[in-house]
């Protein structure tokens, strides 16, 4: 397993636009929310803190935002809904990255809503093409087990 990215090191690689790729994440598996990525902002880097956004396309086409804010722990993020949701909380952190930086992988933790999960996400802008390709070839490297790479549903990236 690699190790994961230091909080500094988080800083610089996480804030901007992340398309899911691929997932063993129910939310992303039901049909009903489609396109999924995320936004990160640089809130403050010591401590780290992110502002987080969660968007989607529901199946009727309508744009949806989860938003939050991730929390920097010594063992990855808490991260902390906003609003209606700011009792919810759930726990991830980045199991690996790739050397270009486009491609990571985001493991989350059990909580009261949802099972543990794995999201592999590219950067907005850079090409997906190879993703498949490219996940497959380093998934040990970016930190997925073999059941853990078996158990992921590839997602359309749309250029």
């Amino acid at each position: 397993m690699p190790l994961a990215p230091d909080a500094a090191a988080l800083a610089a690689l996480l804030p901007g636009t992340w398309r899911i790729g691929a997932t063993n994440f129910p939310m992303w598996l039901r049909g009903d929310r489609l396109r999924p990525h995320f936004r990160y902002d640089l809130k403050t880097a010591d401590p780290l803190v992110l502002d987080d956004v969660v968007g989607y396309t529901t199946a009727d086409g309508v744009e949806k935002t989860i938003v939050g804010v991730d929390r920097m722990r010594y063992d990855g993020f808490v991260w902390r809904g906003a609003g209606l949701l700011r009792f919810v909380t759930s726990r991830w952190a980045v199991a690996g990255v790739t050397e270009d930086s486009n491609i990571l992988v985001i493991r989350f933790a059990k909580s009261l809503l949802s099972p543990a999960g794995v999201d592999v996400v590219v950067r907005e802008g850079s090409d997906s093409l190879a993703f498949r390709t490219q996940v497959a070839g380093l998934s040990e490297s970016l930190g997925l087990t073999h059941e853990e790479f078996a158990s992921l549903t590839w997602l359309e990236l749309a250029d």
